[in-house]
């Protein structure tokens, strides 16, 4: 489970004691997701979600993500909402970490998408996008192109112990990616993580998008290049250009891509693909004594990577230009 902290009986009647919540039922560890500790937490008013925010999120930006949730659930995006305690307060601390309580959305996570589901989280996306459009908030993104070669810095001496050859590998790709990144894209508040375990499906529809703690200020049309490397690729690694073409149709529907942002498609895959096989290579080599986490497997990205290097058209990738 992804479960970094652990949470006693005392110190979290302690905490629920500021809450208008009534008395705890039950907590169970929820196994999805490596970079916070998740809880179900269910009580006397209902089921929530519990989360202490390990080291990897900044703690200054969690007020930017807790007002972002709140401000997608206001303009009718289905979200987790931030659930204040007494004293207003979304944020407090728990076992020695930040912690929040947000609401529990109903849904199940599609394990294997298909291509209605692909087609539907393109336009999900899209209306994030449009809903975040008067989000007052900014947030920098530290996951961006600039911090890759210093998340690459203390791999250069282990990432060939994964796949030899992986160092020279990821050098050459970021010297690319330096010169070839795109400038000038239409910005906006991006959800940065929207993998198929950050979104919730009833029958055939979205009913909830999860998991904001990536969110940030970047190129839109970056968040769509994510979410292409996550929803588009089969369980073999082969590319469905049918899901692509479905996601890309769906979000177009919403807001239609300028054509600077279609054109940047592949290399903003293609940076997508190296920023995922980066951190998952840090969560592969340093995982936290006693952390009840398995990490995702690097490998898996560095395929989606050497993918998209041989893609020279977002035609390729599934994207109707007109």
């Amino acid at each position: 489970m992804a479960v970094y902290t652990e949470v006693s009986d005392v110190a979290l009647a302690a905490f629920l004691e500021t809450y208008d919540l009534g008395g705890v039922r039950a907590l169970k560890g929820i196994a999805e997701g490596v970079e916070n500790s998740n809880f179900l937490l269910h009580t006397e008013k209902g089921y929530f979600i519990l989360t202490l925010y390990e080291k990897r999120v900044e703690a200054d930006s969690l007020p930017f993500f807790l007002a972002l949730m709140d401000h997608l659930a206001e303009r009718g995006l289905s979200c987790p909402r931030p659930v204040r305690a007494r004293s207003g307060s979304a944020l407090g601390r728990l076992s020695g970490r930040p912690a929040a309580i947000v609401t529990f959305l109903d849904g199940v996570c599609r394990n294997r998408p298909d291509v209605g589901d692909c087609e539907r989280i393109g336009e999900a996306l899209a209306r994030l996008h449009q809903a975040a459009a008067d989000f007052k908030g900014s947030r920098a993104n530290a996951l961006s192109l600039s911090a890759w070669p210093q998340l690459f810095a203390p791999l250069r001496f282990c990432a060939d112990d994964v796949e030899s050859g992986l160092t020279a590998a990821i050098a050459a790709e970021l010297a690319f990616l330096k010169t070839r990144w795109p400038r000038d894209l239409p910005r906006g508040i991006i959800h940065a993580d929207l993998f198929p375990d950050n979104v919730l499906f009833l029958g055939d529809e979205v009913s909830g998008l999860i998991d904001f703690y990536f969110a940030c200020t970047d190129d839109l049309a970056y968040d769509l290049a994510i979410c292409l490397n996550a929803w588009c690729f089969e369980p073999d690694g082969a590319f469905s250009i049918a899901k692509a073409a479905a996601l890309f149709e769906g979000y177009q529907r919403v807001r239609r891509l300028t054509p600077a942002e279609a054109a940047a498609i592949p290399v903003l895959a293609r940076g997508a693909a190296l920023r995922f096989a980066l951190t998952r290579l840090i969560d592969w080599l340093n995982v936290p004594a006693g952390a009840l986490v398995s990490p995702k497997d690097p490998l898996e990205y560095i395929g989606k990577l050497r993918f998209h290097q041989r893609i020279g058209e977002a035609e390729q990738l599934g994207l109707n230009p007109k």
